[in-house]
């Protein structure tokens, strides 16, 4: 029997699934932050636990496992390279191991292409993308100041600054105003204004939800946030097409991240989808419904040169919350 091992480290939780090259779960494991950029010491201690978590519920080691692929939020540059091999080779995965940016595994699990585009909307924003030749290119997820625009570490930025416009008079009445008000607990947006600047206070990262509520209310500050963003995210999956030179492929445009699978009512999507279209006529824009740690086992079976079966695609797509993926009894 062959063995493989995924693991999502992201910023906030770590996931670690353990598979057959059926497909059959065999063992899971769960931790805090796997982001080294975040905090490099409990990185490496997450994504220890989370491996020897899944370890231990599948009664293996480390050397019995054929490939374990690392789909980790921080693998953005060379120097995160150099600061990662180290990391995981010290857990003690010394061979037989894939280390990719987290983007690339919720690409892989939102299709059944080993290449397509990845979007990702959630605290922050990514796209990168694979092309059938199996290069690789990654635009963007270093922040507002590289060039990005967007999710929910800045959109919560977008709907306090446009309760203060509204409230100032440079921007039109909003339902963004009660929204706020009601959502940090404030009677008006005199007491939120001075309240901030004396205490120095951020605005909570969901906040940037209060968009999508507005939104369906045809608030037109709130349209035209989440259109921009919208925008962005399509001028990110152009760049990543035309610098693949996938133009003329058919692949898919797989949308990944809070804001685009639980949020987003088509505000968001319908100017991905125009940009795409535009640029690569024969692309598909999808929704990533599978746990992004599938994209990690199947990235492990490539990467050992393990043909995916339909039946083990379709058996694993059924993984949508990781909660709730069950073991396979033996």
């Amino acid at each position: 029997m062959t063995y493989y091992l995924g693991i999502d480290g992201g910023g906030t939780k770590t996931y670690a699934l353990l598979t057959d090259d059926r497909g059959s779960v065999l063992g899971k494991g769960v931790s805090g932050n796997g982001n080294h950029q975040i905090d490099r010491s409990m990185a490496a201690q997450s994504i220890r636990e989370a491996a020897e978590g899944a370890l231990n519920e599948a009664g293996l080691r480390v050397h019995e496992i054929s490939h374990t692929y690392f789909g980790l939020a921080g693998a953005d540059r060379e120097a995160d390279y150099r600061i990662l091999h180290p990391l995981v080779q010290g857990i003690g995965f010394t061979q037989n191991y894939s280390i990719n940016c987290d983007t690339m595994i919720g690409l892989r699990a939102g299709t059944n292409h080993p290449y397509g585009v990845a979007l990702i909307c959630g605290t922050g924003t990514n796209a990168a993308g694979r092309n059938p030749a199996g290069e690789h290119v990654q635009v963007g997820g270093f922040d507002y100041m590289y060039g990005d625009f967007g999710g929910g570490g800045s959109l919560n930025i977008e709907v306090f600054r446009s309760v203060i416009r509204s409230w100032d008079g440079r921007e039109q009445t909003t339902l963004l105003t009660p929204l706020l008000l009601n959502f940090l607990g404030y009677d008006n947006v005199s007491d939120m204004f001075e309240d901030f600047q004396d205490h120095g206070k951020h605005v909570p990262v969901h906040a940037a939800k209060l968009l999508f509520e507005a939104a369906a209310e045809n608030d037109a500050v709130a349209l035209e946030i989440l259109t921009r963003q919208g925008v962005e995210l399509g001028k990110s999956a152009v760049a990543v097409i035309h610098r693949l030179g996938m133009e003329k492929d058919t692949f898919d445009v797989v949308l990944a991240g809070s804001l685009l699978t639980r949020g987003d009512r088509g505000w968001i999507r319908s100017k991905v989808e125009q940009a795409v279209a535009a640029a690569a006529p024969n692309a598909a824009v999808v929704t990533l419904s599978a746990e992004p740690v599938v994209g990690a086992i199947w990235s492990a079976m490539e990467a050992d040169g393990h043909p995916i079966s339909r039946e083990v695609y379709d058996k694993m797509r059924a993984f949508r919350d990781f909660e709730h993926i069950k073991q396979t009894t033996r």
